[in-house]
């Protein structure tokens, strides 16, 4: 599905997602990947859902969102609530949803000037 959203040139957003991939700006992404309106990280590590753990989560501190949004693939997925005590320590709002849902999200609130953060696994 192709996403049409009207933005400043430098934020990145999502412009299309499918079965095994989203796109940011144009650029397809086939693996894991965290979008913030400056920047696209490809180094965040876990390949699937069953392979999170607290310092997947602790990744997202240093950026200090508003908000983090977690696609959690094709299904919607929640994650022990001890992986991400931090986060909530540190009073950043944690969201889980499917990753189609996730990227709209992330969109809209990017659109809305927050400070959005978005994780996604495919």
């Amino acid at each position: 599905m192709k996403l049409h959203f009207e933005a400043h040139a430098a934020r990145n957003i999502f412009t299309a997602h499918g079965a095994g991939y989203v796109a940011v700006g144009g650029e397809r992404y086939e693996h894991p990947v965290v979008v913030t309106a400056e920047q696209v990280f490809t180094d965040w590590r876990p390949q699937e859902f069953d392979a999170l753990i607290e310092v997947h989560f602790a990744y997202f501190l240093p950026l200090q969102p508003e908000v983090l949004l977690l696609g959690t693939g094709a299904t919607l997925r929640f994650p022990h609530p001890g992986l991400y005590r931090a986060l909530i320590a540190a009073r950043i709002g944690v969201e889980f949803m499917n990753t189609p849902a996730a990227c709209r999200t992330y969109n809209i609130l990017l659109g809305e000037g927050r400070k959005v953060v978005a994780a996604i696994l495919l």
